[in-house]
This record gives C-alpha cells, sequence and structure tokens, in this order.
C-alpha cells in the first residue's frame, strides 16, 4: 500500500512536473519569438532605409547622366547653330559676290557685243573686198578659188606630214638614248675619275735573308725557335731549300705581318731563343694594334670622313691586312667610297654620306669574333651599334640585297661595289674553276622537275630558274626556289650569298587562220 502510494506520488510529481516544464518551455519560447520578430523587423526596416538610400543614389546618377547628355546635346547643337550661322554669312557673302560678278559680267557682255556688232560690220565690208580681189585673180590666173584652195591644202599636208613624222622619229630614238646615254656617262666619267692599283694578294708572306747560315738560327738546337715562333704567331714558317728566303704561310694576313716583323727584328738583332721570340712576338703584336689604328685614322682624314666612332676607325685599319678574291679590302674600300662620292654627286645627292657607306660598306668582313652572319648585315648591325646615321647603315645592309633598299644611297653604293669588283685585275680567280661553279650551279637546279632552263648571272650571285607554268604551280615554285638555296647552300662552296629567283608565266597562243 505505501509502495503504490509511493509509485502514486512519483507519477503524479513527474506529470506535475511535465507540465509546469511544458508551461516554462512554452513561455520562453514565446519570448524568443518576439525577440527574433523584432529583430527581423529592425532588420528588415534597415534593408528598407539602404534601399531606399541606393535607390537615391541611383536616380541621382542617373540624373546627373541625363543632364550631362543633355547638355553635351545641347552644346552640339549649339556648335551646329554657329556653324549654321559661319555658313550663311559666308553664303550672303558668296552671293553678293557674285551679283558684283554678274554685274561684271553682264557689262563686259554689251561690250563684246558692241564690238562684236563693229567686227562683223567690218567682215562684211573685208569680204566684200575679198570677193573682188578674187574675182579679179580668177581672171587673171584661169582657176577658181576654190582649186587654188584645194592644191595648197594638199601641198601643205604632205609637208605637215613628213615634218610630223621626221620629229616623231627624233624624239623617240632621242628619248631611248638619252636615259642609257646618261646613265653610261656617269658610270663611264665615274670610273676614269678614280685610279687604283691592281694588286692579287696571296696566303704567302715571303722573307729574305741575307745569307743561308741564318736559317739554321731562326730552327734553333732541335727546332725549338721555329716550334716557338710557329706556337706564339700562328705561322706556318717553311725554311726550304729557297735561297735566302723564307715562306711564312697563313690564311690571316695580320699573323703573317707579326711573323714578318718578328723575324725581321730578331734576325737584326741577333738574338733568337723562345723567351726572346715571345718578348718581340708581344711587343710587335701591339705596334700592329697600334698601325692600325694610325691606318684607319690616316684613311678617315685622307678620304675627309669625321666623326666616326674609335672601333670603327680600328675596323677600317684592320682591313689592310684583309683580301676578297686576292683584292685588298681597305683598298677596295676606298675605292668604293670614291666612286659612291662621285656618282651621288653626278645624281645631285649628299656625296658625303655616299662616300661614308662606301668606306664601310664591307666592315662585317674584319670584326674579331666573326659571328655566322652575312658581312652586309653584321656590318650593318656594327654601324648601328657605333651610332651611324640610317642612310649609311640600309646601304651597308642592302649592297647584297640583305635588306631592303630604302635610300638613295643603298644602290649606289651597291653599283660602285660592283664596279670596283668587276673591274680588269682587281679579283683574282682562276677562269675555268669560275666557269664550272656556275656550270654546276646551273645543273643542279636544271636537276628538279619541271625546270626547263637555268641562268647564272650577276658573276654566280643570282641563278635564274624558269619553270613550266603547266608543271609546277605558284605554291611550288616558292618550295621550289627555297629548296634549290639548300641544296646549293649544302653542297657548293661560292663567295656571299646566291640569290635564287624562280619564274614562271602562262601564256596563252592562238593562230587566226
Amino acid at each position: 500500500m505505501d509502495l503504490f502510494i509511493i509509485i502514486l506520488s512519483v507519477v503524479a510529481g513527474l506529470l506535475v512536473g511535465g507540465v509546469i516544464a511544458y508551461f516554462t518551455i512554452n513561455a520562453a519560447m514565446a519570448k524568443k519569438r518576439e525577440k527574433i520578430v523584432k529583430e527581423a523587423e529592425i532588420e528588415g526596416e534597415n534593408i528598407k532605409k539602404e534601399k531606399n538610400l541606393q535607390a537615391k543614389e541611383k536616380f541621382l546618377q542617373l540624373r546627373s547622366e541625363h543632364e550631362a547628355h543633355v547638355n553635351e546635346r545641347n552644346n552640339k547643337l549649339s556648335q551646329a547653330e554657329n556653324k549654321l550661322k559661319q555658313r550663311e554669312a559666308s553664303l550672303s557673302q558668296q552671293i553678293s559676290e557674285y551679283q558684283r560678278k554678274n554685274k561684271e559680267v553682264d557689262a563686259i557682255r554689251e561690250n563684246l557685243i558692241q564690238q562684236i556688232d563693229l567686227v562683223e560690220k567690218r567682215s562684211e565690208e573685208f569680204e566684200k573686198i575679198r570677193r573682188q580681189q578674187i574675182e579679179k585673180l580668177e581672171s587673171i590666173a584661169n582657176m577658181t578659188a576654190e582649186e587654188v584652195k584645194n592644191i595648197l591644202i594638199e601641198s601643205m599636208k604632205e609637208d605637215a606630214k613628213s615634218q610630223a613624222m621626221a620629229f616623231i622619229n627624233e624624239t623617240i630614238d632621242e628619248a631611248k638614248l638619252t636615259a642609257s646615254k646618261e646613265a653610261k656617262r656617269i658610270v663611264v666619267q665615274t670610273v676614269q675619275r678614280v685610279a687604283t692599283e691592281t694588286a692579287v694578294e696571296n696566303s704567302v708572306t715571303i722573307f729574305n735573308i741575307d745569307n743561308d747560315d741564318v736559317k739554321g738560327r731562326i730552327i734553333g738546337r732541335e727546332g725549338r725557335n721555329i716550334r716557338a715562333l710557329e706556337a706564339v704567331t700562328g705561322v706556318e714558317i717553311v725554311v726550304d731549300d729557297t735561297p735566302e728566303a723564307i715562306v711564312l704561310s697563313a690564311f690571316d694576313p695580320v699573323r703573317r705581318e707579326i711573323a714578318r716583323l718578328a723575324l725581321h727584328q730578331l734576325v737584326t738583332d741577333g738574338r733568337i731563343h723562345p723567351a726572346r721570340i715571345e718578348e718581340v712576338v708581344d711587343k710587335v703584336r701591339k705596334q700592329i694594334e697600334e698601325e692600325i689604328v694610325d691606318i684607319g685614322k690616316r684613311t678617315a682624314i685622307d678620304l675627309g670622313i669625321h666623326g666616326l666612332h674609335p672601333e670603327l676607325i680600328r675596323l677600317i685599319g684592320k682591313m689592310k691586312y684583309r683580301s676578297s678574291y686576292g683584292q685588298n679590302l681597305l683598298q677596295h674600300s676606298r675605292e668604293v667610297a670614291n666612286l659612291s662620292a662621285i656618282m651621288a654627286s653626278e645624281l645631285g645627292l649628299n656625296a658625303k654620306l655616299a662616300k661614308r657607306a662606301g668606306l664601310l660598306h664591307d666592315i662585317g668582313k674584319v670584326p674579331d669574333d666573326e659571328p655566322e652572319l652575312p658581312h652586309a648585315v653584321l656590318g650593318m648591325k656594327l654601324a648601328e651599334k657605333y651610332k651611324e646615321k640610317p642612310e649609311v647603315c640600309n646601304a651597308i645592309g642592302a649592297h647584297h640585297d640583305e635588306v631592303e633598299m630604302a635610300t638613295l644611297i643603298a644602290p649606289i653604293v651597291q653599283v660602285c661595289d660592283a664596279i670596283s669588283g668587276a673591274r680588269p685585275g682587281a679579283r683574282h680567280e682562276i677562269v675555268e674553276s669560275y666557269i664550272k661553279r656556275l656550270k654546276e650551279m646551273e645543273d643542279l637546279a636544271l636537276s628538279y622537275p619541271g625546270v626547263l632552263k637555268t641562268y647564272a648571272i650577276q658573276a654566280g650571285r643570282e641563278l635564274r630558274v624558269v619553270v613550266g607554268s603547266e608543271k609546277v604551280t605558284d605554291q611550288e615554285a616558292e618550295r621550289l626556289s627555297f629548296d634549290i638555296a639548300k641544296k646549293i647552300q649544302d653542297e657548293m662552296t661560292y663567295p656571299g650569298q646566291v640569290k635564287i629567283t624562280v619564274i614562271r608565266e602562262t601564256r596563252a597562243i592562238s593562230f587566226a587562220k
């Protein structure tokens, strides 16, 4: 009984506690809902204010943009109105000017009418007198005036035709001859006014000695002297049975000259041993460097060229020890400079710039590093590096057509370079090998399918290839020029560069029978 009462009490307590908890939680939830609702209302009010503010700002922005657009349109309208007023004023002025001129024209016309009336009256009188004279002449000559007029007209026609044909033929012949004659005159006068020597250099230098006993001293004990000399100079020294002579062989003329001067000093001094050889060679090398700079300065002074960069002066002096096909490079450059100046003067161009470009046109053949570039392009880059004028740089780079000619000096330098190299005695090349090289070049291009004819021109600097239009398309012609150039580059030896020109033309032939 007690247990039942206890259980009942517990159950009752739980029920009461649950009811109390329910009401308590429900009250708390109600408060929380009220709080959330208030916060939502406050946040909504803030969002509403923010949106209203954004709307006002957008409205103000749109209104300002509209006002700016309206102002701009008003400005344009005002400008157009001003232009229209100006045009109206100008038109009014033109109308008044036209009216004034119209009045002047009316006055002139009235005056002309009066003069015409006077002329007509006088013409009638003259015609009357002329008819009387004609009647008298007809009665004297027993011929009508019409017959005489026809005879005179025919005679004048024949004379006019013969004179006109003679004048036309003379004009055409003179026009044909004038251009060729003038060009020949300029070239001939230019060549005649430049006198140069014809010298052919080889890859060996002969060093003369007083007696053959000196050969033994140059060779030294067990050949140590000659080995030391060859090592420091880079020159092959040939001591053979040639009497009173020693041969210095090297492709670099500077090294040959250093070896020659060093040998001269050693033989004159009499002390020949490895240490002395190294000392003398170093001293001679410095002397050669100084001499190179001095030669460059003297060349620039002789030609009247000023303001050259010191490095360009050094390269000009170094030209003395370089040759191309046996032609001394400094002599060739001086010749091209003089030719260019004379030809530019004949054509009314800047002779100083032409002379400067002519002297520097082969400067790319003598740099110390000698990168893998065509000498014309390398020379142009060197000239640009040392602040030469664009006309000079372009003439240097374009004298073998590596770059496009941009000034009139460029073709002058190119022509003068060809004149200097092509004149008799300027360069040395065995004729048989020269002809053989050109023949091989033509045969190489002729071996390609579709090629009809090949011509090596410009002393082997250009190869023209004629192809059949029915066998080779335009795209194939471009590829053919590239393939031929690649094959010549890989298989042949030639100076400078070779330009490959592929010619493809279409001919339509019909016969009228």
